[in-house]
């Protein structure tokens, strides 16, 4: 009985003592991501699989080893200041941007917070020194095309259309990468016996004007530029190029996903994918102006047979096979 009662308070004191031992054990933090885009919700399907994809490629799972905060502009470029500071409120770890007009808006409120971005043009748009060379806390991924580059888009619209005269271009302003597409299309499209009809776009307001433009110029057929406003309005571009018959070449598959005739340019699950490199690397202690900014090298030919077929358009044998997807 003695040995008993003597082992008592030993007993005790490590009861005691335990649960204080097990709440000083120090957590896991887990990363926090901040996710910016210029669109509406659901309007980025590429861009958010391609970065899931990446993440989990480096070990990443969201919801159990990281979190994402999401924020969108709803295509409204005032709302983009706001949602940056709500994201750095949050102490994110890295902030993604995509598209020019949110990299542009986050490069302006902070000059600390990493951002990681999926543009157009960085360079031409000042988002960076240099694609070598980024400086400050931004880096990233470009699909800026090589120069002539929109002749592609120009010799597609021939292939389609032979008779073709005039081609209609939607582009933004806001863009410097669109407008460098809209020079090369201008000072090609003579060579090629085409006028260009082009109209700036920022709203879809702006691209109702646009079609009706088209319609009164006669246009034979129109080339949609890549910009976060055109791919976060895609459905209703492809609903106006179906409702006036004019067959519509564009930068990026998603439009061809949701209906219009043929893309050709960079595969943004792609780049988003790639993109979260990036992030890997910021997260392990590498800083922004240490890494270059890396491009595009995946370009893909999209057609969709059954919109062709709806507007009438043989797709022609060669054109076909220098395709990577046909849709049916």
């Amino acid at each position: 009985m003695k040995l008993a009662r003597s082992r008592l308070p030993v007993v005790a004191v490590l009861l005691l003592f335990t649960p204080l031992a097990a709440a000083a054990q120090p957590t896991t933090k887990i990363p926090r991501l901040g996710y910016l885009f210029f669109g509406t919700s659901a309007s980025d399907p590429a861009a958010i699989e391609g970065m899931r994809q990446g993440l989990r490629g480096f070990g990443y799972i969201e919801k159990q080893n990281i979190a994402i905060e999401y924020r969108y502009a709803d295509g409204n470029p005032d709302r983009l200041p706001r949602l940056v500071t709500e994201l750095l409120d949050l102490k994110v770890d890295v902030l993604i941007t995509q598209g020019t007009a949110a990299t542009a808006t986050a490069k302006r409120v902070t000059t600390t917070t990493p951002v990681v971005f999926v543009a157009l043009d960085p360079v031409g748009s000042g988002l960076v020194q240099s694609l070598g060379r980024p400086g400050g806390n931004i880096t990233g991924m470009s699909f800026a095309h090589a120069e002539n580059f929109s002749g592609k888009w120009l010799a597609l619209v021939k292939d389609i259309a032979p008779k073709a005269t005039r081609v209609g271009v939607i582009w933004n302003p806001a863009n410097p990468g669109n407008a460098t597409h809209v020079k090369e299309m201008e000072a090609l499209g003579p060579g090629l016996g085409l006028q260009v009809s082009s109209h700036r776009v920022r709203s879809l307001e702006d691209i109702n004007g646009a079609f009706a433009g088209f319609a009164n110029a006669r246009v034979a057929a129109v080339i949609v530029e890549t910009d976060p406003v055109t791919i976060a309005l895609r459905s209703q571009i492809v609903s106006l190029a179906a409702a006036n018959k004019l067959p519509a070449i564009y930068g990026v598959r998603e439009f061809v996903e949701a209906g219009g005739l043929m893309s050709y340019g960079a595969n943004l699950f792609d780049l988003w994918r790639r993109a979260a490199g990036y992030v890997d690397k910021i997260l392990r202690g590498s800083k922004p102006a240490d890494l270059p900014v890396e491009q595009s090298t995946k370009f893909e030919l999209v057609i969709n047979l059954k919109t062709a077929k709806a507007l009438g358009i043989a797709i022609s044998p060669s054109l076909r096979l220098q395709a990577d997807e046909i849709i049916d």
